[in-house]
């Protein structure tokens, strides 16, 4: 039985359940997370109605192309949720009913984001944007996708967490105007870029980073606690 929604202490959503334990959601034919560093991929970015893709609604998409670090094309809509959004969404994002009114529905906008982001490796988190899109057209995003906060945790372990605020402050990022689609994607481009800096800088080629990052994420699956 679903129970509450929490935030973990990198700001992730996750379901406590009745026992206490926190619960999978399985979805089939989902892209892979993967530590990567290709020359083209899209960025994306959603504000929603909430943490949980079951009863929340997606009010804005935004997806950025980037290619050799410039933006070669941008996705970015509000759109129209089946019931009004309340004042703490409106506080948090700067969206208001009135913006929505005249917005395209979810069907409509799901089936533009698949045919703008293709087969591009994602940079961002998708839970939300693969249930719409099942749901809509019975479509599955399959586009493997990179977690930055992944890679950041590896890049700058002593961190107090991974948020993406806490990371573009540290990078001295701007985050002004944050909680609206397309400018947390330029400031999640902005922290991807200089954790790839950090990594050359450090003497290590992002091809070493990769294969290093693996290794590591094979043998913690080793570790057993049975005695």
């Amino acid at each position: 039985m679903f129970i509450s929604i929490g935030i973990d202490e990198d700001g992730r959503p996750y379901i406590t359940t009745s026992d206490g334990s926190r619960e999978k959601v399985v979805r089939k034919g989902k892209g892979k997370s993967v530590i990567d560093f290709p020359s083209t991929y899209t960025v994306l970015d959603i504000e929603t109605t909430g943490l949980d893709p079951r009863y929340c609604e997606i009010i804005e998409i935004s997806a950025m192309k980037y290619s050799s670090g410039q933006n070669i094309g941008t996705f970015s809509t509000l759109v129209k949720p089946s019931e009004p959004i309340d004042e703490y969404i409106t506080s948090l994002t700067g969206i208001t009913n009135d913006m929505l009114k005249n917005a395209p529905d979810i069907v409509e906008t799901m089936q533009k984001f698949y045919n703008f982001v293709g087969s591009d490796l994602i940079v961002g988190y998708i839970n939300f944007l693969y249930d719409n899109l099942l749901n809509c057209h019975s479509l599955t995003l399959s586009n493997s996708f990179i977690d930055v906060m992944r890679i950041a945790r590896k890049v700058l372990p002593d961190l107090k967490n991974h948020k993406q605020v806490t990371v573009a402050e540290h990078y001295g990022i701007s985050t002004a105007g944050a909680h609206r689609a397309a400018v947390d994607c330029e400031i999640c481009n902005a922290i991807f870029e200089k954790l790839q800096a950090d990594i050359l800088a450090a003497g290590q080629s992002l091809e070493d980073f990769k294969l290093s990052s693996k290794r590591s994420e094979l043998h913690a699956k080793d570790i057993s606690t049975e005695n």
